[in-house]
């Protein structure tokens, strides 16, 4: 059967293209995060992934990032459907936020559409959606005139697939995050087969990972971490806290077996944990022995060396249940002296800070940590530098376009296929919105598209953009100081005040000189509003914010932000 697909579609790549393909990124490339690329043949477009990305330190107050999909909007009518590398959230988690606003059919494989199916099921969108299961094993799909099919590889979550994107243009192969994991879990390995078969018969162009691009060698495999497990187990006297992603259903598998083998329940903290742990094990993907699972309040009334708490929090999220353990904040598990915490995962660029508090609380604790610093507790799902080479080797595109990384990654990637020969013009690193054109010959970026970061801000998708932002961190970074005054609207006099309200600039009680004379200077540019018969609003706040904006900048070296209130009355 087998053979026979492959023939099929060799016979159909003889065909003349009568145009390039266009591939646009509109998220994933010079970042990390909201993972989303656009396939344009003709009249069909395909959408790979649907990310989010996690809000840096400088977007204060927003919750995710997601791409901008107006071109998508714009071109609804072609758009033929969504089809889905893996289930982590950088690649599936804007679905809630695009399909209301796009609702086309979704294909991913059996795990990914089972933890698509719960988030939409959250957001009530379940019923409307069109989610659709496809196997590594059958067909490609054919959707217009671009056919898709998922190839097995190898990463943190299980199914994950790697697309190659068949066209009349060419083969177009996306690797999904990857890495060649000659042990795996599951036991089911990269197809190394039939990558290498598309590259007998020739691809057009590459989308490769390149998270670690900087990083030499092969990317241990997840077998390593099971074995850690094993030896910490086996010194642990007390309770052991397991931290990690809640979507790593192996390293979840590893726990679990090796609690079962050294004789110890189970138990789950953390909403996420627990619906990605229910929706693996009813799919199949996690196999948990009849009486391993306890319930989080059982927990107590069983021995400490016979107990394991698998937790979120492996990011040091506030929220996350290993945070508010590690802050004493937790309603049903308090750390306690001999504790052993494993904190199974690497911080994410930018968590770093939050990670080391939680890890410094912990140790205030009693516990005793064990993190990838000190033990060989995680491993990364992406391919090193050699593992990079093998699947470019296999493939032999035409084109290669590095994804997933931000710009250090992308310049050592380039490097790495250098060294394999490629010439530089056959290396394509685009910027979001980029039109990348190929064809037999021809590899070139003509334009752009509408593009760049969604924020969402509680149930606000977009309302927040860069001017609210900016007051954001002026607001935090000075604070702010309101002026109100009450105004005789036909007399232009002004009736009472100016009263001063500050928060977040100087602490009032011990400023209260300070204010004073602000407020001095406040009546003084009000008296000149008086004696100029200026009743125009905008002129009157600007000459209040201006003259105060003046002062406190001399005196304090500071410039909060103020806003005049006027009342007419």
């Amino acid at each position: 059967m087998a053979k026979k697909r492959y023939r099929r579609w060799k016979r159909r790549d003889k065909r003349v293209p009568k145009s390039p393909v266009t591939l646009i990124p509109l998220g994933g490339t010079r970042e990390i995060g909201k993972n989303m690329t656009v396939v344009e043949y003709g009249d069909d477009i395909v959408v790979i992934d649907a990310g989010i990305a996690f809000p840096d330190e400088e977007l204060l107050g927003i919750d995710l990032v997601i791409p901008d999909i107006d071109y998508l909007l714009e071109n609804r009518e072609r758009v033929r459907g969504i089809v889905l590398t893996h289930g982590h959230e950088d690649h599936i988690g804007a679905l809630p936020y695009v399909l209301p606003r796009l609702n086309v059919p979704v294909y991913g494989t059996k795990l990914t559409i089972g933890l698509v199916r719960k988030k939409l099921e959250e957001h009530r969108l379940v019923r409307q959606a069109k989610l659709n299961v496809v196997s590594t094993e059958s067909r490609p799909i054919k959707l217009g005139s671009i056919a898709i099919e998922w190839i097995r590889t190898n990463h943190s979550i299980p199914d994950g697939a790697a697309l190659a994107i068949h066209t009349p243009a060419g083969v177009i192969v996306h690797s999904g995050d990857f890495k060649i994991d000659p042990t795996p879990i599951d036991g089911r390995r990269t197809d190394v087969s039939r990558l290498s078969a598309l590259g007998e018969k020739g691809v057009l162009a590459f989308f490769c990972d390149a998270t670690n691009a900087e990083v030499p060698g092969y990317t241990p495999s997840e077998k390593v971490v099971g074995e850690t497990f094993d030896q910490v187990f086996e010194e642990a006297e007390q309770r052991i806290l397991i931290a990690t992603f809640a979507s790593n259903i192996h390293r979840i598998q590893q726990a679990i077996d090796t609690a079962v083998d050294h004789g110890r329940k189970v138990a789950i903290a953390g909403r996420s944990m627990r619906e990605n742990t229910a929706v693996a094990e009813e799919l199949g993907f996690l196999k948990i022995p009849k009486g391993t699972l306890v319930e989080l309040e059982e927990l107590s009334r069983l021995p400490d060396n016979k107990t394991v708490l698998l937790t979120t929090g492996s990011q040091g999220e506030p929220m996350a249940a290993l945070t508010r353990m590690a802050n004493n904040d937790h309603r049903q598990v308090q750390i306690r002296a001999g504790d052993t915490v494993i904190i199974s995962a690497t911080p994410i660029p930018g968590n770093e800070s939050l990670v080391g508090r939680t890890i410094d609380n912990l140790f205030r604790l009693g516990a005793e940590v064990i993190y990838k610093e000190v033990a060989q507790v995680h491993v990364s799902g992406h391919a090193s530098q050699e593992e990079i080479k093998m699947m470019t080797n296999m493939l032999r595109p035409e084109y290669i376009i590095p994804f997933h990384g931000e710009y250090r990654h992308l310049a050592a990637f380039l490097k790495v296929v250098e060294e394999m020969g490629y010439n530089r013009d056959r290396v394509i690193i685009p910027e979001v919105g980029d039109r990348i054109e190929v064809s037999r010959g021809r590899g070139v970026i003509n334009g752009q598209v509408t593009s760049g970061p969604v924020f969402i801000d509680g149930l606000g998708i977009g309302d927040v953009g860069h001017i609210v932002l900016r007051d954001r961190m002026t607001l935090a970074n000075n604070g702010v100081l309101v002026v109100v005054v009450v105004m005789d609207k036909q007399k232009g006099k002004f009736l009472s005040g100016p009263d001063i309200i500050t928060r977040g600039f100087v602490y009032v009680r011990e400023s209260e000189a300070l204010l004073e004379q602000a407020r001095k200077q406040a009546v003084g540019v009000l008296k000149e509003i008086e004696e100029k018969h200026i009743t125009e609003w905008s002129v009157i706040k600007a000459k209040i914010q201006e003259t105060l904006g003046v002062y406190f900048d001399v005196v304090t070296g500071r410039r909060p932000n103020i806003l005049p209130i006027i009342i007419e009355v």
